[in-house]
């Protein structure tokens, strides 16, 4: 960590009169294991580590990045922003940002040292442990399209020329199963997984359980007829939604004019039960961390305020297009790109009841396991939600007969408005989003 600050300062200290320059150095270490019927199908183990430089003068920006950190290449890698950033394209509100005096989150716990000194037999171990967990769970699985184990150690470091100076690190593990269960001549696969910060944490039982359980739950499913109901999002699909949701929200999305929210700020957009919240600042977020892309402190920032349009999600450009300024919200893929915008902590307000509780109010509905073509089938732009879907018949307030080859379809609009209630079921997943159960009214189901 030391060491990244110093190289991504001592860029910085390289800036010219009238240019601000922005480094961003970044270390990773990662493994990723796949077992099939007790033999290793893949392993990969790689550390990357790089540098990107931004570069702004004459409000035109320049990005050049490379993949070592030697002084030749510091040198080299600055020259070719410097360059880029000549042939820019003048925008009056391009400036790298300044500090705002916002004070980072104590967050002590994000990086584990011990997953570095774990060894890749036993990582390797816990995979098979998880294919075996999976196939003793119930004597219909037949088999595991997937048994994974996989880590990430990860640090960055970003300066820049106008004040900013920042690092962090954080560490996340996982294993994960993709089961497949057979009766009768019908086949269904099922997914279950556990998250931690170390291995030690990561709860096989439980991963193998919820594959076995997930998959075997849909034998036998039919097509059903076509109708409106409620629906019941299980954590990982809310998750997925709140994903697509949360391009919408974008600052990025706003200045293009490509935000379904354009113009409604302070308005009602979703039910009364829907407050929606971008907090890196909280620990148990596997995207949490205590800066964000640019070396701004990341802050708690809440979107959807029981229903009202509170705010967007903005880095320095964005913030500053719209007549605001940052709100911590800068993301970026790695030091291979600028920063853009996005959610890294996004999560809904739990209701007080967990999901069979929530079954038995709606009476009668669809619990969705699982849907496809989430990004082919939803229209950032236009709202318009249509989606693959696999899950159980609600009847009585119990699931009941499983489903397949179900569309369920809405628009994103309608569907925050028709939000019911919010589960107390929260999950943390390593994507930007928790999952939760999320009960949605007047849905339409088109089957058969």
């Amino acid at each position: 960590m030391p060491e990244l600050l110093e190289i991504a300062e001592r860029v910085a200290g390289w800036a010219r009169d009238g240019e601000q320059v922005e480094a961003y150095v970044s270390h990773a270490r990662d493994t990723d294991v796949r077992v099939y019927q007790g033999e290793i199908e893949s392993f990969s183990s790689a550390e990357t580590q790089g540098i990107g430089v931004r570069v702004v003068s004459g409000h035109k920006q320049g990005f050049a990045y490379a993949g070592a950190l030697d002084g030749e290449s510091l040198r080299s890698t600055l020259d070719e922003a410097r360059d880029n950033a000549s042939f820019g394209t003048e925008d009056e509100f391009l400036a790298l940002p300044e500090p705002d005096g916002v004070a980072p989150a104590t967050l002590d716990h994000l990086w584990r040292e011990e997953l570095a000194d774990f060894p890749t037999e036993d990582k390797i171990a816990l995979a098979m442990e998880l294919e075996r967990a999976t196939r003793a769970a119930d004597p219909r699985i037949r088999g595991l399209e997937a048994s994974d184990y996989g880590d990430a150690m990860m640090e960055a470091a970003v300066a820049s020329s106008v004040g900013i100076r920042a690092a962090s690190r954080r560490t996340v593990c996982s294993v994960a199963a993709d089961a497949i269960a057979a009766e009768g001549g019908d086949t269904k696969t099922g997914y279950g997984y556990s998250v931690a910060r170390v291995p030690a944490d990561l709860d096989v039982a439980k991963a193998a359980a919820d594959a076995a359980y997930r998959a075997t739950r849909l034998l036998g499913a039919k097509q059903p007829r076509s109708t409106r109901l409620t629906v019941v999002l299980d954590p990982l699909v809310t998750s997925s939604f709140l994903g697509v949701l949360s391009s919408t929200l974008s600052g990025e999305a706003l200045v293009k004019g490509r935000s379904l929210f354009a113009d409604r700020l302070g308005e009602d957009v979703a039910s009364a039960v829907v407050r929606l919240t971008e907090d890196p600042t909280n620990p148990e977020a596997y995207g949490a961390g205590q800066y964000d892309a640019e070396g701004l402190a990341t802050r708690r920032t809440v979107l959807i305020d029981r229903g009202r349009l509170a705010a967007f999600l903005h880095n320095s450009y964005t913030g500053r297009r719209t007549g605001g300024r940052s709100n911590g919200c800068a993301a970026r893929g790695g030091f291979k790109s600028a920063p853009g915008v996005g959610a890294r902590a996004l999560s809904l307000a739990p209701g007080e009841l967990m999901q069979p509780a929530l079954l038995a109010e709606i009476g009668d509905g669809l619990l969705v396991q699982s849907v496809n073509g989430l990004h082919s089938g939803v229209n950032p732009v236009s709202g318009d939600f249509s989606v693959g879907a696999e899950g159980m018949v609600v009847r009585g307030g119990v699931p009941a007969e499983p489903v397949r080859e179900v569309t369920i379809a809405s628009t994103l609009p309608r569907m925050l408005l028709d939000v019911v209630a919010v589960g107390a079921d929260i999950e943390w997943l390593p994507g930007g989003a928790a999952g939760v159960s999320l009960v949605i009214r007047d849905v339409t189901m088109s089957g058969g």
